[in-house]
């Protein structure tokens, strides 16, 4: 038999085989900046609750200046910042009597910190916060040594004057300095004027003692009036503050104003414009910036021994 042709034979089938890896599909990376901006916004989020419990209303205040530096803010009817121990907690609008009604000028609120400006060389501002926050604190951690007057916290003020610091004692509904309508202490204010006592006896700064009242009506027939009660009040504040171990010679003098300072101006029957006003003046300088003159002999010894209006 004849052999076949290998020429003639049908070619071997060629096999390809393909080898497919199955993968899962590709997401993006838009959920790492979705994350991102997560942990970024609870940072800032804890940040924000570490510094609400960490500082008072001043520095809040300060830290929120910080960042609109170019507010510049002129009050007609502010002296000064809110106050410490409570700051907007006695009143929510810092509406104090300014320097106009005091000294003819109008104050500037400028954020805390800030140097130079208006006083020549800069850092004014800066060594008055500080001195601030100094006696605020001392205040406070008398007053919480005293238990029973820890509460009164509240009621105190300091803040920067155009005289000096003035440090203000104020009523509310729950607390009053004075006996309704009369010169007679109350047994916690008492207590408070004895630290207020403590506090500014290391101090060398003059002081003038200044009574405030509301405007509420005098019953029908009463001979007194609201000038009379707050000088008096004045004079029951110095009597006290120098039964505590403040030195008599301090006292540059006392004043009453009535009710024409207003610590709420939009209601002056407010229970908080009933105060007493300690203001430290500085070196050399009186109310409303005037040169400080201290008083006679003769005039200073009946002022001690003046008796308490009734």
């Amino acid at each position: 038999m004849a052999e076949a042709d290998p020429r003639l034979a049908p070619p071997a089938p060629i096999i390809v085989k393909k080898i497919t890896i199955q993968e899962a599909g590709h997401h993006g990376g838009a959920w790492k900046v979705a994350y991102a901006d997560f942990v970024t916004a609870m940072m800032a989020f804890f940040l924000l609750l570490w510094l609400l419990g960490a500082t008072e209303e001043k520095q809040r205040k300060g830290i929120a200046d910080y960042f609109t530096p170019t507010l510049v803010k002129l009050r007609e009817e502010s002296a000064g910042s809110d106050g410490l121990l409570g700051g907007s907690s006695i009143t929510d609008a810092d509406n104090y009597p300014n320097a106009m009604g005091q000294t003819g000028t109008r104050s500037i609120t400028i954020p805390r910190g800030v140097t130079g400006g208006p006083v020549e060389g800069g850092g004014r501002g800066e060594l008055d916060a500080d001195k601030l926050k100094e006696l605020r604190d001392t205040i406070e951690k008398k007053l919480v040594q005293r238990r029973q007057l820890s509460h009164l916290a509240r009621q105190v003020r300091v803040m920067r004057a155009p005289e000096g610091i003035r440090i203000d004692l104020v009523d509310d509904a729950d607390f009053a300095m004075f006996e309704l309508g009369t010169t007679i202490l109350t047994t916690e204010a008492r207590g408070l004027l004895e630290v207020m006592a403590e506090t500014l006896r290391d101090q060398t700064a003059p002081l003038i003692v200044r009574g405030h009242t509301d405007s509420l009506p005098w019953r029908s027939g009463v001979t007194a009036n609201n000038w009379s009660l707050s000088t008096g009040r004045a004079e029951a504040t110095r009597q006290a503050l120098v039964l505590g171990g403040l030195p008599a010679q301090r006292i540059a003098r006392i004043e009453g104003v009535a009710d024409t300072e207003p610590l709420v101006a939009d209601n002056p029957a407010d229970p908080r414009n009933r105060r007493i006003s300690l203001l430290l003046l500085e070196s050399g300088r009186g109310a409303g910036g005037a040169p400080m003159r201290r008083p006679a002999p003769v005039a200073a010894a009946q002022a001690a021994g003046s008796p308490t209006p009734r």
